[in-house]
């Protein structure tokens, strides 16, 4: 079967927000290829090592590719986003001088290629992340999270989503009733359990990560452990979430609201929409870890946390990407 290959040349910056758009318009698959630099800054604190070969692309720039199905137009595709990529500049993402090519590739060119380099990553001191597909011997006290991606955003080796883990592991202490809001894979609510949480709702209005964080959770064996719902917060406080991934949609969540800990690994314009949601969420005393903020909104979120009745208890950072944890006053 052939594929049309959608590239797009662009800012690391703008990367999360051009896969979206590129999964929202019926996108196959997406790869991300950014900076392989020397001078690009490595976390090797937990022995990390990177296989991926040094490229020509320009330090702070990245290369987006999307699949999509034989019969679509690329011409129309391409017309489609570039309004939506040149928008992000109102929002203070700069997605630079946007290059668009398209291409038409086979089956095999892409659909399992990427996965010679999604290896086993130690995130944590505790967290490894292990593709499906690999074998791997953990150490005496690794805690093991298996993860097939599929087509939903979190693989942990994005800085966000590493940054997220790592700071859930310095909050957890055992017990907490969790949750995970923007789910997409399904990593962060599968790593609070195994970090010791009792239960977990992850929520996401996109059905695709739904069902991506529905098959990571039961690949983990924590079914009965994590609920995941085709929802967002507010849905979740006024009883009217859009189901459970497949599960009857008037089941009751799995966690008691108010819960001791919410996690959000998404975009700072998004948080700053539904801090009073998760202010309402939360026990007083609960924690709020914000994580996917990049440095030029730094201030924004910090100035809405405090806003809506928050203490920032922490700032944790990962090149240019900050997660904060905030308390309920």
């Amino acid at each position: 079967m052939k594929w049309h290959e959608l590239t797009i040349h662009t800012t690391e910056e703008a990367t999360e927000m051009i896969s979206n758009f590129l999964h929202e318009m019926g996108a196959g698959g997406v790869s991300i290829e950014e900076s392989g630099t020397l001078n690009k800054p490595r976390d090797t604190s937990l022995g990390q090592w990177y296989e991926l070969p040094l490229n020509d692309i320009p330090e702070g720039q990245a290369v987006i590719k999307g699949y999509f199905a034989e019969g679509t137009n690329p011409e129309e595709l391409i017309r489609q986003l570039k309004p939506r990529v040149e928008e992000l500049r109102e929002f203070d993402i700069d997605p630079g001088d946007v290059v668009y090519a398209s291409a038409d590739v086979d089956d095999e060119d892409w659909a399992t290629a990427w996965k010679q380099y999604f290896k086993p990553i130690r995130v944590s001191e505790k967290l490894t992340i292990k593709p499906t597909w690999e074998s791997y011997d953990p150490a005496d006290g690794e805690v093991i999270i298996e993860l097939d991606p599929g087509m939903a955003f979190g693989t942990g080796t994005h800085p966000t989503t590493a940054l997220c883990l790592r700071t859930l592991e310095s909050v957890i202490k055992g017990g907490e009733e969790v949750i995970d809001v923007g789910t997409g894979s399904g990593i962060l609510a599968i790593g609070a359990v195994k970090l010791g949480a009792k239960k977990v709702l992850a929520l996401d209005l996109d059905p695709v990560a739904v069902s991506s964080a529905t098959e990571n959770v039961h690949l983990n064996a924590l079914s009965n452990d994590i609920q995941v719902k085709v929802s967002d917060l507010l849905g979740v406080l006024k009883g009217n979430s859009a189901g459970n991934g497949g599960s009857s949609e008037d089941a009751p969540v799995a966690v008691s609201l108010p819960v001791d800990l919410i996690v959000a690994n998404i975009l700072a314009e998004i948080i700053l929409l539904f801090l009073d949601d998760v202010y309402a969420a939360l026990k007083p005393g609960g924690t709020y870890i914000a994580s996917g903020i990049y440095k030029n909104k730094e201030d924004d979120v910090e100035q809405g946390l405090i806003g809506a009745g928050f203490r920032i208890v922490q700032k944790h950072r990962d090149e240019d990407w900050i997660a904060f944890v905030a308390e309920k006053a």
